[in-house]
């Protein structure tokens, strides 16, 4: 389990570093001798030398190795200035910064965050938070909200309510009260677990809205009864008929008039991924008939008057602003009808689905939105006013659950790259003579794909391509019936890439591609190899293909020459990422610079703030990672509000039933077994005991020693 700490920590373990070469594309003319066939792979090895003082101190800046690119390019190449909607750009130095209340002059240095956190001790991959870029972003959505309202001179009440289920983590659910006092934020909750948690969390502001969904039990429904006794301003939403005759007993029981809500199901259809998450199939909510029928109940006990909130479930992440005019009118229908059949209707709720602009696109696509949150309050308040108005029904108070536009962008995930895999770094011989011997037959595949690899040309791309494709195959049937060496294999697979990486070069040069050859690039891209599990920390990315601004952190002063794919430390080929946003489409690599030898490269994944964390897992037992709260003081300094240390090797072992005291007891029986036997000495015995116990404390990522001379 993970635990509040003071920033200090412990420095991490070395790993021995790699022996690489620093220079990258493939060279015709060296010997190829019997080198391996597998592709070179490349990494760093010490964390660089030049640390800050983990308060945003200044730094030199590196002259720019390109001096025809700039931090400028950097953004257009990424979009940070499209999704990031003033909250990140590039500094001059040529890092990320954070604005978290999108002003230039309040401005917070990424890569010197990840360094000063190293300097306490705490390694990546770490989850950091933005509180003030959370408090401003729940201020934007209050403030939107407040100027639709008076524009359209509407006249009820605002709530923005914000559903526990989005992060549960203590402290953005804190953060959120105690920020939502001054807005008159709510929390919505949808289980009993959830439903205790902020019970506790709110006994100093009575009235604050508590929407209950999700399904109830009578210990659920018992426990919000007792907290409208004491005076909560608590709704329990109807979900099934079931729940309508839980609620009535308890409230005979402990002689109340309860609020009650009924969630029902729009027959307007949902939009994008979650679009089947609404409807009349949908897991949740009342037909139109059962709506009434909660109705007729009510009123056959004289408690009309307790049906005060109509909520429904648009979906989530709705990309077309056109689903949610058309969804919040029919709901704004079904409200006034209940209201002129004598309920006594006060609170008209939304329910989620506002969107986050993933890409930057702003437009109808699923990983974006073709909507601004301005004009989203303004359609969501001049629906409901008009056909209230039309129908003479008082304007109700508005509430949206709207927590993946309120949390999603104050969360980034950073992590560092391992090392990369790279198909075009193959070296091939001058000649065929320098790899046969005088006399020997090269055998005909060999001499294809020379061929092939010799005459790349504009004029002769498709031809060589498909030459290339012929004798790689032959040459792999004549392996497979034991008439090719090895090493005449391993000369194919360098001849082949070779050439694919000649044909890559020449599409880039030309204006357009030929059908057949447009995913050459991805092909022949290289793998990145990152120190993180996306099933723990961006499960979304393996579970539903969702897209998320994933860039470096630093050197955005220099032109990224390398194209990649990532993958992480899972033992999964379901563990990478070769989808990365666009705002034209869905690329399939990502723009990177060269690794360096002796520095860390660092990429951060950006809006995760939303589902992330709690719906992460444990493959291969890789646990949460470091998170850090950060904010920004009157001087414009960052500064750790709070650091929560990620899981150890023993705390997730114990999370699948192990016990780490008994495993290192059992280590302690065998090296002592070995001592007798003078297999090791006790000298030797003592390093591994001791190296146990240290790696069962340990972090479950890598760690790297850090060099903060």
């Amino acid at each position: 389990m993970s635990q509040t700490v003071s920033p200090t920590g412990v420095p991490a373990a070395s790993v021995p570093p790699a022996s690489v070469s620093p220079t990258a594309g493939f060279a015709a003319g060296s010997p190829a001798g019997g080198s391996a066939a597998g592709a070179q792979t490349v990494g760093p090895t010490v964390p660089p030398t030049t640390i800050g003082n983990g308060n945003g101190r200044p730094r030199a800046a590196r002259p720019t190795l390109d001096p025809g690119w700039t931090v400028d390019d950097s953004a257009d190449l990424y979009n940070i200035r499209g999704w990031g909607k003033g909250f990140f750009d590039v500094n001059k130095l040529g890092h990320v910064v954070v604005r978290p209340t999108k002003e230039a002059a309040r401005e917070i240095d990424l890569f010197d965050v990840v360094q000063g956190l190293r300097e306490r001790g705490l390694r990546t991959p770490v989850l950091l938070h933005f509180s003030d870029l959370l408090h401003r972003r729940m201020l934007d959505i209050r403030e939107a909200f407040e100027a639709a309202m008076k524009d359209n001179a509407y006249r009820g009440r605002y709530v923005a309510v914000y559903p526990v289920k989005v992060n549960q983590q203590r402290r953005i659910v804190e953060q959120i009260r105690e920020y939502g006092k001054e807005y008159g934020y709510g929390l919505e909750v949808g289980s009993k677990p959830e439903l205790l948690a902020v019970m506790g969390m709110t006994s100093d502001t009575p009235d604050r809205l508590i929407i209950c969904n999700g399904f109830k039990e009578d210990r659920y429904i018992e426990f919000v009864t007792l907290a409208a006794k004491l005076g909560r301003t608590i709704i329990p939403v109807i979900e099934n008929l079931t729940e309508l005759r839980l609620i009535l007993s308890a409230s005979e029981t402990y002689g109340i008039r309860p609020r009650i809500g009924v969630r029902v199901n729009l027959s307007t259809p949902g939009a994008g991924r979650w679009r089947h998450s609404s409807g009349i199939k949908a897991k949740f909510g009342l037909s139109l008939s059962e709506v009434l029928e909660v109705l007729d109940i009510l009123k056959s006990k004289d408690m009309q008057d307790c049906l005060q909130l109509l909520h429904c479930h648009m979906g989530s992440q709705i990309h077309d602003i056109r689903q949610v005019n058309s969804g919040v009118n029919e709901l704004a229908r079904i409200y006034v009808e209940l209201a002129k059949a004598g309920a006594g209707m006060r609170y008209l709720d939304v329910g989620g689905g506002m969107g986050i602009d993933y890409d930057g696109s702003q437009t109808n696509f699923e990983f974006s939105t073709n909507y601004t949150l301005p004009e989203y309050a303004s359609n969501v308040v001049y629906k409901i006013m008009s056909v209230c108005d039309e129908e003479g029904v008082e304007h109700p108070t508005i509430v949206t659950e709207s927590g993946r536009a309120m949390v999603a962008q104050q969360s980034i995930l950073v992590f560092d790259v391992l090392g990369a895999n790279r198909l075009d770094r193959f070296q091939v011989p001058a000649n065929l003579e320098q790899h046969f011997a005088a006399g020997v037959e090269v055998p005909r595949p060999v001499t294809d794909l020379w061929e092939a690899y010799s005459t790349v040309s504009e004029r002769r791309l498709l031809e060589c391509y498909h030459d290339a494709l012929q004798a790689r195959d032959e040459a792999l049937s004549l392996f497979s019936v034991g008439y090719m060496s090895l090493n005449d294999r391993a000369l194919v697979e360098r001849l082949f890439w070779c050439t694919c990486a000649r044909i890559r070069d020449k599409c880039r040069e030309m204006p357009s591609i030929p059908e057949e050859l447009q995913d050459l690039e991805s092909s022949v891209s290289d793998t990145y190899f990152c120190n993180l599990s996306i099933f723990q920390s961006l499960p979304d990315i393996w579970a539903i293909n969702q897209l998320f601004p994933i860039i470096p952190i630093h050197r955005l002063d220099e032109r990224p020459e390398r194209k990649a794919t990532l993958a992480d430390l899972t033992c999964d080929s379901d563990g990478k990422i070769d989808r990365f946003v666009d705002d034209h489409d869905i690329k399939k690599t990502l723009e990177l610079h060269e690794l360096r030898v002796g520095e860390d490269y660092f990429l951060g994944a950006f809006l995760v703030g939303a589902y992330q964390e709690t719906l992460g897992d444990l493959h291969n037992l890789f646990g949460d990672t470091h998170v850090a709260h950060v904010r920004l003081d009157e001087n414009n300094q960052w500064w750790i509000d709070e650091i929560v240390e990620g899981d150890s090797v023993r705390e997730v072992l114990h999370y699948v039933q192990y016990d780490a005291g008994k495993l290192a007891m059992d280590i302690r029986k065998e090296v002592e077994r070995a001592v007798r036997a003078k297999q090791m000495t006790a000298l030797e015995s003592h390093a591994l005991v001791k190296a146990y116990e240290a790696g069962l404390a340990g972090y479950t990522y890598l760690e790297c020693e850090a060099h903060l001379d």
